[in-house]
């Protein structure tokens, strides 16, 4: 801050602030600006407050698909271990505080307060006058891992925003490196072939640094190998060297390690209750073995029974997250899936697991995602597809979203917004259908922003 700047008071002046800087969250991110994008940026704002990411290593975790999830089983684990452990996401579901987080053994929540958001921002803000092009994302990220210093983390998991090559998250020291499930999303700017995308995936990865890959499909995987090979990342192919099954148990399912390369960390037959649901999950769930296994000579607490508590405890709200169940009334579903590879693993979560009547469909989507591929595989099990908008720049027309479903032989009805169709949704359904909302964290989110306010009328 200038000598004559008055400090922020309070959150909202804080957040106000943050929100005048260039936000590509919110406005979509075209060629010419990611020319701009500049790893220096982050790099100096750090320098401007103590490069405050030298005081603990991280976990660096980028992908398409499950880099979320997987940042959070990890923390989750490293949190049982009796760590403290900093947890950066993106984009929040709820509540911005929910990106940066200090997991401890007394609090799995950890987002952080209001008072020190507001501190954190009045101790960056002048090093942000400095480098006046500096965004959004690049901001928020250093204010992070400036809390995780403040806070005295044990170890940080962060996550990558978008892509990796030129993400700002690239300031952190890794002790390992995950690359997470690999698919076709944003392609007008991280390319149009798996190989194209798994390239900028790949930037996180750093020499002498051991990099864990989720499995992937041919193409990505071997962009993914050569890259390692090149920058001498010791490597992990999840798909090589372990293998696993699932069991449904109730309304839950358990991971079964078949084979572990690590026996004495996580033995064979190691079995590992699962909170959150979904295949996809599982395959998430041995990511995170496999990441916790690099590190574990280093973290003397992280062992079994640590590791079998933070998969089984975390919380990641929004994906697969049932909201409400009960015999007399609908069921209420809420998913995340936001591009056509994550709607294929809801489809087959909906037509393994669930039992229903009918499904309600409620879709919300951002106009820059493939939202026919992603309606043409939902349309067919929908009895009605009920189209909102959420409250933000880039969603996409849900006149033009009932359009697509009609084409596709579906029934719809335009809702005004996520609430109005939440409602419509209700009063469509009956007892032992399933209601599920669906297409993007943002859409999902507002939606749940309102389901306290609504579900006393609806309930």
């Amino acid at each position: 801050m200038t000598k004559n700047e008055r400090p922020f008071s309070t959150y909202n002046e804080a957040l106000t602030y943050l929100n005048t800087l260039i936000n590509y969250e919110r406005k979509p991110l075209d060629k010419d600006a990611a020319s701009t994008l500049d790893l220096t940026r982050p790099q100096k704002l750090a320098e401007l407050v103590g490069s405050p990411q030298q005081a603990y290593p991280a976990i660096h975790i980028a992908g398409t698909k499950g880099k979320g999830s997987v940042a959070a089983m990890t923390a989750s684990c490293l949190r049982a271990a009796g760590l403290r452990v900093g947890l950066y996401t993106s984009p929040h579901l709820q509540d911005f505080r929910e990106r940066i987080r200090v997991l401890t053994p007394d609090d799995a929540d950890g987002r952080i307060s209001e008072a020190d958001f507001v501190a954190v921002v009045n101790e960056l803000k002048t090093a942000v006058s400095h480098i006046p092009s500096a965004t959004w994302f690049e901001v928020v990220t250093v204010m992070a891992l400036l809390y995780f210093a403040r806070q005295q983390v044990d170890i940080a998991v962060v996550e990558t925003g978008l892509g990796g090559r030129f993400d700002a998250t690239r300031v952190v020291n890794p002790l390992v490196c995950v690359i997470t499930s690999i698919s076709l999303d944003h392609t007008d700017l991280l390319g149009n072939t798996l190989a194209e995308i798994a390239f900028e995936k790949a930037g996180i990865m750093k020499p002498d640094v051991p990099v864990v890959i989720a499995p992937q499909r041919a193409e990505a995987l071997s962009k993914l190998l050569d890259i390692a090979a090149e920058r001498g990342s010791p490597l992990t192919a999840v798909s090589a060297d372990w293998r696993y099954h699932g069991e449904r148990e109730g309304s839950g399912q358990t991971l079964i390690i078949d084979h572990s390369p690590a026996p004495d960390f996580i033995p064979n037959q190691a079995r590992f209750p699962m909170a959150l649901d979904g295949d996809h999950q599982l395959q998430n769930g041995v990511v995170v073995l496999a990441a916790l296994q690099t590190i574990q000579d280093q973290f003397p607490t992280l062992n079994g029974t640590a590791v079998r508590a933070g998969l089984g405890d975390v919380v990641w709200n929004g994906r697969l997250q049932t909201i409400h169940h009960a015999e007399n009334s609908p069921t209420f579903l809420v998913d995340c899936a936001h591009n056509p590879d994550s709607i294929e693993r809801l489809v087959a979560a909906l037509q393994a697991n669930y039992s229903y009547h009918r499904l309600i469909l409620i879709f919300g989507a951002p106009s820059d995602k493939n939202v026919p591929a992603m309606l043409a595989q939902l349309v067919p099990l929908a009895d009605l597809t009920i189209t909102a908008a959420a409250n933000h720049p880039r969603a996409a027309d849900p006149t033009l979203l009932a359009q697509t479903v009609r084409e596709l032989k579906g029934t719809a009805i335009i809702a005004a917004s996520a609430a109005d169709a939440l409602t419509t949704a209700w009063e469509n359904a009956l007892p032992g259908d399933l209601i599920c909302a669906t297409g993007s964290i943002i859409f999902v989110g507002d939606l749940l922003n309102q389901w306290d306010s609504l579900k006393s009328r609806l309930l």
